[in-house]
């Protein structure tokens, strides 16, 4: 990775304008672009507009101090990463507090040109490193992205031309055919649902997932989804059955579609893992420790269960257990961003052996009249 200081731009922030002509004139001189402020209003305002490289920020200020430009900087999640060197003439506390509200590196008056120079290239060798994997971070989400949508237009495809295929519309078929045209459809069916799971995870974690929060009535979405897979449970010959205690009629704020697509999920992993027994769902009202009202839902199955060991990283990405059963490994964990989209909690209760419970609560919006 090459270094180009003349392409750097900084912005020297001190109250004292020989200070700054001194700081300016070695940095100039090095090929550096100077841009100045003489209090923080004024820095703050400039690296908004144009965000410098790096900001060279004097500790002692009338008004505004370097520690809450600091600070203010480092709460502003629009601005990239900005290096800070604090120029303090203050003992070592103030040191250990500048650095502790967010700067990265300090310097002591008198400023001596050598340490100065060595500090900002340090600081903007750190600014280069970090723009260079953020920009390799991008490229990836990007080509996940366009992968993943040029992946799902073959498979809506395929997946419409065995759906004729299995309703007769191109010719009657032997039943050899038809159940080998079954077996193409559901693997065709499971690779669709990884690609748009990974479609979902990508726009979660590149911040473009827009939700629509509107009040949901929670119960109507589980009867929903245990509907919906009743006939997965059925091939298994698993009962699968929904309970809700009263009170039942309880609104949650949310996204109806991606509450759907949580617990479908819940409940279809419930149903993968389970080869004998049952899986239930549940949905009751109950309190945090703060006395917040939340929905509670169960989703219980008597399955394989999950070791000890791997529950603490079950809700991680690509965390596929020692199951040895085909997934992506990314199912749980956009279980776990939907649910904290909605300021939730999600949890698992599980022995190995004897199945698993996972626990969602919701935070409550009203009774339904």
């Amino acid at each position: 990775m090459s270094f180009q200081p003349s392409r750097d731009n900084i912005l020297v922030v001190d109250d004292s304008p020989d200070n700054v002509f001194l700081i300016q004139t070695i940095l100039e001189e090095e090929g550096y672009n100077i841009s100045t402020a003489e209090d923080g209003p004024t820095a703050l305002r400039l690296v908004e507009q144009s965000p410098p490289h790096l900001v060279l920020l004097d500790v002692m200020m009338p008004g505004m101090d370097g520690f809450e430009v600091t600070q203010r900087i480092r709460r502003n999640n629009q601005l990239p990463f900005i290096p800070i060197l604090l120029i303090t003439a203050y003992d070592q506390p103030s040191v250990a507090q500048g650095l502790d509200m967010g700067a990265d590196d300090f310097i002591r008056k008198p400023v001596e040109v050598d340490e100065l120079l060595a500090r900002v290239r340090s600081l903007l060798r750190l600014k280069h490193s970090v723009d260079e994997r953020d920009q390799i971070a991008r490229q990836r989400e990007d080509f996940v992205s366009r992968l993943t949508h040029d992946l799902r237009t073959p498979l809506v495809a395929a997946d419409r031309m065995l759906m004729l295929f299995q309703q007769g519309a191109l010719g009657e078929l032997s039943p050899t055919m038809k159940e080998a045209i079954t077996t193409m459809a559901r693997s065709n069916q499971n690779l669709l649902q990884m690609v748009n799971t990974l479609l979902e995870v990508y726009r979660f974690e590149a911040d473009r997932k827009v939700l629509n929060f509107v009040p949901v009535n929670l119960q109507e979405v589980l009867s929903e989804v245990v509907k919906e897979l009743e006939p997965l449970a059925q091939e298994k010959n698993l009962p699968l059955q929904f309970e809700a205690e009263a009170p039942v009629n309880l609104k949650v704020i949310g996204d109806r579609l991606e509450i759907h697509r949580l617990f479908t999920n819940l409940v279809g992993n419930a149903i993968k893992f389970t080869d004998s027994g049952s899986v239930k769902v549940r949905m009751k009202p109950s309190e945090n420790e703060n006395s917040d009202a939340y929905i509670t839902v169960e989703v219980a199955d008597t399955g394989t269960g999950i070791p000890q060991e791997e529950q603490a990283t079950l809700f991680e990405r690509f965390r596929q257990g020692s199951h040895k059963r085909s997934g992506s490994g990314l199912g749980l964990y956009l279980s776990r961003r939907i649910v904290e989209a909605h300021q939730g909690t999600i949890n698992v209760k599980s022995t190995p052996g004897q199945g698993s419970v996972f626990i969602v609560d919701l935070p409550i919006a009203q009774y339904i009249q």
